[in-house]
């Protein structure tokens, strides 16, 4: 489980300024439901002032998605919006009391939606850089503007923190090339410009890279590489850890289902007071999670109608 913190936990499980906002003047919509997390940011913006008077988010994803989205709408709620473009992914973490390094991408995608949320505001073309060839990470649909401005607001230098802050090479690790030479060309750029230490900078030379890109599975020293599990085995573990979740499901008024395994695609029926917008999003969120550290490999899963 991860170490969250009681600030953390408070703002997952009653989330603030959850739902839709009638009267936003501004929408920044970041993410996909089929990339595993996304968010919609609303905003009401005073046009005289510029101050944001209210907002609300809606989001699919885990625990710590709901919470930064929250904490996100609680900071920046009575600022302008030019203050509020201040803020990093950084400020969403600290309002919390921290995150787990592998869930900061949480926090990222809060500061993308505000931009992209301001953007729509002031009128302006939120570009999206799929549209301009710079999708890297097909599997979570992380761009190169994404990756690069968590490089740079976060000083990152290695591969597993963009990963921690981006999800991207976190599936299928396809895209590996492409973000360490973003990574390479950002620290570089930062180096220059006094920004960052050249002893800190990411250097492929020092990387085991080339290893994940010629996809060369090595182990521990004395031990056997890990046998890859058969569909059967997969559909056993999966329908155990489901199983095993069932009971506290079903004593908050709800219940999940597995109705099919497709590769990494894992098809659930939610009911009861487990169905619905925010409900839904956490449920599967915590499915998700439990799936992934049983099997310790990527995996999506994807509520489905009544079957």
């Amino acid at each position: 489980m991860w170490d969250y913190t009681d600030k953390v936990k408070e703002y997952f499980y009653n989330p603030k300024n959850a739902g839709v906002l009638e009267d936003a003047n501004g929408i920044g919509d970041v993410g996909a439901i089929s990339c595993g997390d996304a968010l919609r940011l609303m905003l009401k913006v005073d046009p005289e002032s510029e101050i944001i008077l209210a907002a609300k988010f809606q989001t699919f994803g885990c625990g710590s998605a709901i919470a930064s989205s929250s904490a996100l709408t609680e900071i920046i709620i009575g600022k302008t919006i030019s203050h509020a473009l201040e803020l990093t992914n950084q400020d969403i973490a600290d309002f919390l009391g921290g995150l787990p390094p592998e869930k900061m991408h949480c926090s990222v995608m809060g500061y993308e939606a505000l931009r992209a949320a301001i953007a729509n505001y002031k009128g302006d073309s939120w570009v999206d850089d799929h549209e301009e060839g710079a999708l890297l990470c097909k599997c979570f649909g992380v761009d190169e503007g994404m990756v690069e401005r968590a490089i740079r607001v976060n000083k990152l230098t290695s591969m597993e923190q963009v990963t921690h802050f981006t999800k991207a090479t976190g599936s299928c690790s396809t895209c590996v090339e492409d973000v360490e030479a973003v990574l390479t060309r950002v620290n570089s750029e930062m180096v220059a410009a006094g920004d960052l230490d050249a002893e800190l900078a990411y250097n492929p030379a020092r990387s085991a890279l080339p290893q994940r890109r010629d996809k060369v599975k090595s182990s521990p020293l004395g031990t056997a590489p890990k046998k890859e599990l058969t569909l059967l085995q997969r559909i056993r573990i999966i329908e155990s850890a489901i199983e095993e979740l069932r009971p506290y499901l079903k004593a908050d008024g709800g219940d999940c289902e597995l109705v099919d395994v497709d590769g990494d695609r894992v098809l659930v029926k939610l009911s009861g007071a487990c169905v619905g917008c925010q409900a839904a999003s956490v449920t599967i969120g915590g499915i998700q999670e439990r799936l992934i550290a049983k099997l310790g490999s990527p995996l999506k899963v994807i509520p489905v109608p009544g079957h």
